[in-house]
């Protein structure tokens, strides 16, 4: 019988056209043999049984015409909790994680605030920020109903599906069952060329709704912006997080269409780019 370091090549030498295909390889083979990613090299001379050998070529294959890890297990960690994803939904990205990381600033683990993530996808922002503050209460607002089904499943995995209302709805219209303390969201921002270089595992597998905003990404910002602000209460905050060129442009149409609005931050990313807007009514 083969090692697994024998299937370990064999997969990783499959994978050759793919992002990371030696973590890829490990990731696979360690959902079907039960085990870490490092017990997949660590214990490298264990021989793989045949039915075993044969789901990791199956997830192999899945892998190797793009599929992304993220759907083919069915989960990914963000800030620390496991969520389930599916092709209904974004994949979750850790720049998403600077929202929650200024969230915990804003607030003290125990205050009781209403909130809204529009454009729940997975649910991510709405349940992570539920279990880090107790007494929040939520809305998680999104178009797909899938999408909505996925996250209601996460918040019941978390615990927090009681305190977090999920509505099916369009977030650049009035928003329903405000005011807000605090609007969380991360919306499509995607520009039309952006998705058109982007790479087959996006283009061909994540929902292109979620993802792509017109010519130059920001025309749901643009829609949502008024509708966003009407729904905060006086010092509510949005926390809203763009495309990595999209700090000053988002800066020029609030100087014009809000200027009752105080200053507009912006919070760059670990690479240094613009990466969430961040204002207080």
């Amino acid at each position: 019988m083969p090692t697994r370091l024998d299937i370990l090549r064999e997969s990783e030498a499959r994978l050759a056209g793919v992002d990371s295909p030696r973590l890829s390889a490990q990731l696979l083979m360690a959902e079907v043999l039960g085990c870490s990613t490092a017990a997949v090299y660590l214990d490298r001379d264990r021989e793989v049984a045949p039915d075993q050998a044969a789901r990791i070529a199956e997830l192999v294959a899945r892998r190797a015409g793009g599929e992304p890890v993220a759907y083919i297990l069915g989960r990914r960690e963000f800030y620390g909790l496991e969520f389930e994803v599916a092709p209904a939904v974004l994949i979750p990205r850790p720049e998403t994680e600077h929202i929650v990381e200024r969230v915990e600033t804003l607030f003290a683990r125990e205050s009781a605030f209403h909130f809204a993530d529009l454009g729940t996808g997975s649910g991510i922002l709405a349940v992570t920020i539920a279990t880090l503050f107790p007494h929040a209460k939520a809305v998680a607002m999104d178009l797909s109903e899938p999408a909505l089904e996925v996250a209601r499943r996460n918040a019941a995995r978390h615990g927090v599906a009681d305190r977090i209302r999920f509505v099916r709805g369009d977030f650049t219209r009035p928003l329903p069952h405000g005011p807000y303390d605090l609007i969380v969201t991360n919306p499509p921002y995607v520009t039309e060329r952006e998705m058109a270089e982007a790479s087959p595992e996006v283009t061909a597998f994540e929902p292109a709704s979620a993802l792509v905003s017109g010519e130059d990404g920001l025309d749901h910002v643009r829609a949502m912006l008024g509708p966003v602000l009407d729904a905060l209460r006086p010092g509510g905050a949005l926390l809203m997080e763009v495309g990595w060129r999209h700090g000053e442009p988002i800066k020029k149409i609030m100087s014009r269409d809000f200027p009752e609005i105080g200053p507009v931050s912006i919070i760059r990313d670990l690479a240094g780019y613009d990466r969430v807007v961040f204002l207080r009514k």
